[in-house]
């Protein structure tokens, strides 16, 4: 794919009204609205670090929960990540990042092979940040993993503080997708398969 990659998602339920607008080969600006501000604060990082430029805005049945905004966020910000790189020609694929905020590390392994897969072990120690569910945070990876076709492995492999150790996970994913996104200097899938 030698033209620009970029996507347009738009995903409406009864739930959840959420557009997301990507450029792969961006410059890591994000203009994020989703109604709940740590989300917001890890999108932001996640866009910054990876060197996407993605506006997104979500209006979720908030009054419900959190739940169904950080999930169809996720399901729509990997539909994006998916349509953007089209047939995943000439892109490096395989990708590993390291993060560090503060006291916690964490340690994202992506694989970008057109079969979701996700495994996710952050260890929350409570059970919210600002009005996410920390549960719904790891829930995050799972969505995205789905949507962007991709093999995801998040590990926290230390931390006390749970601020630090969402915020590690999500600028260790962002580095990852960095580099398994980034164009490659062959010109065929990388896939002994032929096919992504």
């Amino acid at each position: 794919m030698s033209g620009p990659r970029e996507a347009v998602v738009e995903r409406r339920t009864s739930e959840t009204d959420v557009t997301v607008r990507l450029q792969l080969d961006g410059q890591g600006r994000a203009t994020v609205a989703t109604g709940l501000g740590f989300l917001d604060h890890m999108l932001t990082a996640l866009a910054k670090h990876a060197r996407l430029d993605l506006d997104l805005a979500c209006k979720g049945d908030l009054v419900v929960d959190d739940h169904h905004t950080v999930e169809d966020v996720a399901l729509a910000l990997g539909q994006a990540v998916d349509r953007a790189l089209g047939d995943r020609r000439a892109i490096r694929r395989f990708a590993h990042a390291y993060a560090p905020l503060d006291e916690a590390l964490a340690r994202v392994v992506v694989d970008l092979s057109g079969r979701p897969s996700a495994h996710v072990a952050i260890g929350f120690r409570g059970e919210r940040l600002g009005t996410v569910a920390t549960e719904n945070l790891e829930h995050f990876f799972r969505s995205l993993a789905v949507t962007g076709r991709m093999a995801l492995h998040v590990d926290l492999l230390k931390g006390e503080n749970d601020h630090h150790r969402a915020e590690a996970a999500f600028k260790a994913l962002a580095l990852a997708l960095r580099s398994a996104v980034a164009r490659d200097d062959g010109s065929d899938v990388p896939s002994t398969k032929g096919v992504l």
